[in-house]
């Protein structure tokens, strides 16, 4: 038998390789982070001052934090009477969100949370690509993903459950690319809390890791199963046995195959993905977990699920850097991703630079668009005209009363009242209602009394106590 050593594997050399030398792997990351969580804070901040409300998504969270916040079910009257939300969609991880709301009980507090956890995932994906294309182009591609059009979007849109996606995504990839199986599987796992498709991209992790690496078939198997049960019960058990009619909600979403790629603006997001893939990361078969979310987001009839500017894009991010960045390769091993089909040599500079501004390109050329913008314009910071009148009508409300308002004024109505939307399905009476007649929810102009409204829209007597600055409050006697 022959005593010769064998050479290391691919994987194996990208566990053994020392870290890039000097401070930008330690300060960069954090610096990124830091700045990305305060940018992404301060807009929230200033949204919440000037009552933007994109949908009634940040007063639906509000009001489960609440719930979990008093260690009762995630019932959600903003969705109708009862509801149960893990009936909507299937992300207990929020559970998490109890400590932040005993310690800040506000609709803020969750917007200043998810900055942070978008901010924070910079960190384990900008100190490996810094370890593999050196400080320079490493940082330059770790602010291109942290401040991308889709982390940017998902911010603008106030908070959703995929906010923890993001960082369980950056770690396990970052993980994936270093070689370390192990931790790429504990990282990926907890997925499954988060979103019920996001079982489906466990699944592909798992097909990755078991068909390019034979010494982890096991691993990969086992993530293959675990995805996939998951999006299996959560889907087709647990989401219909605790929703109210008794099935999964967005199965009606569905369109014909046919239309899978129509609209033109779904092409337009498939090249702003790649794009912030470096175009190059097309090579990676990381990029393969990108399929699922896109397959359910085309194949939906919602317009908002095809273009970039929701949430729905960022749990791609971390999927896009990280197939860039294995498609790119180690500058130190001389070898390409440990992850692609074949062993080729690293890509040249040119290449890499061309990459990591492709990334940041498809974001800048944007421009005035981006959310982000609007912290340096003035306008911006200057207090609405209507925020003396929300408050003033808020306060016209009774503690602890049930009061059905317009999405305008939702999230911050939650802590101190029984929320329900004023247009909701709800069939409970409330005892005082709050109406802004300037609210996109109303179909026409709102009716020029709004006592006389809800008492036609609940067979009960009301009196109005409040009409100022758009904002209309009545109560029963």
């Amino acid at each position: 038998m022959s005593t010769a050593s064998k050479a290391p594997s691919r994987v194996e050399h990208a566990r053994v390789a020392a870290p890039a030398p000097g401070r930008a792997r330690r300060v960069v990351p954090w610096l990124l982070a830091a700045l990305a969580s305060l940018a992404y804070g301060l807009l929230g901040t200033q949204q919440w001052r000037n009552l933007v409300a994109p949908s009634w998504d940040l007063g639906i969270f509000t009001q489960l934090a609440k719930a979990y916040g008093g260690l009762d079910a995630p019932i959600v009257p903003i969705k109708g009477d009862a509801v149960n939300l893990l009936g909507d969609h299937f992300h207990p991880i929020l559970v998490l969100l109890a400590p932040v709301w005993w310690v800040w009980p506000s609709g803020l507090a969750l917007l200043w949370m998810q900055a942070l956890l978008l901010g924070v995932s910079a960190v384990p994906l900008t100190r490996l690509a810094i370890d593999r294309l050196g400080p320079g182009l490493g940082s330059a591609a770790g602010a291109a993903y942290v401040f991308s059009f889709g982390l940017q979007a998902a911010m603008a849109v106030q908070f959703h459950e995929i906010a923890f996606a993001v960082p369980l995504l950056a770690l396990s990839l970052t993980a994936l690319l270093r070689g370390r199986v192990a931790a790429t599987v504990a990282w990926a796992a907890p997925l499954v809390l988060v979103k019920e498709d996001l079982g489906l991209t466990v699944a592909v992790l798992g097909v990755i890791i078991a068909l390019r690496q034979r010494s982890h078939r096991l691993e990969g198997a086992g993530l293959v199963c675990w995805g996939a049960g998951w999006f299996l019960v959560s889907t087709f058990l647990i989401l219909p046995l605790l929703n109210a009619g008794g099935q999964y909600d967005y199965t009606d979403n569905l369109g014909s195959p046919l239309e899978i790629f129509w609209p033109p603006v779904k092409w337009l997001t498939l090249g702003m993905l790649l794009l912030a893939a470096g175009v190059i990361g097309a090579r990676s078969p990381v990029v393969w977990m990108m399929l699922p979310t896109l397959a359910w987001r085309f194949a939906g009839t919602v317009e908002f699920y095809w273009g970039w500017s929701w949430h729905y894009d960022a749990v791609l991010m971390p999927i896009a850097l990280a197939a860039m960045l294995d498609a790119l390769g180690d500058r130190r091993s001389g070898r390409a991703g440990a992850w692609l089909r074949s062993d080729a040599p690293v890509p040249s500079r040119a290449v890499r630079v061309t990459a990591v501004a492709a990334s940041a390109v498809v974001t800048l050329v944007l421009g005035s668009s981006m959310p982000l913008a609007d912290l340096v314009r003035p306008q911006r910071w200057e207090l609405t005209w209507r925020a003396q009148p929300a408050q003033e009508a808020l306060e016209a409300v009774p503690d602890g009363s049930v009061l059905a308002v317009d999405i305008t004024l939702l999230a911050p109505a939650v802590p101190d009242h029984e929320v329900q939307w004023l247009h909701g399905p709800n069939q409970r009476v409330p005892d005082c209602v709050l109406a802004d007649e300037y609210s996109f929810s109303w179909s026409s102009r709102p009716s020029p009394d709004i006592a006389v409204w809800a008492q036609q829209r609940w067979g009960a007597e009301y009196s109005t106590t409040y009409d100022e600055g758009g904002f209309s409050v009545a109560c029963r006697p």
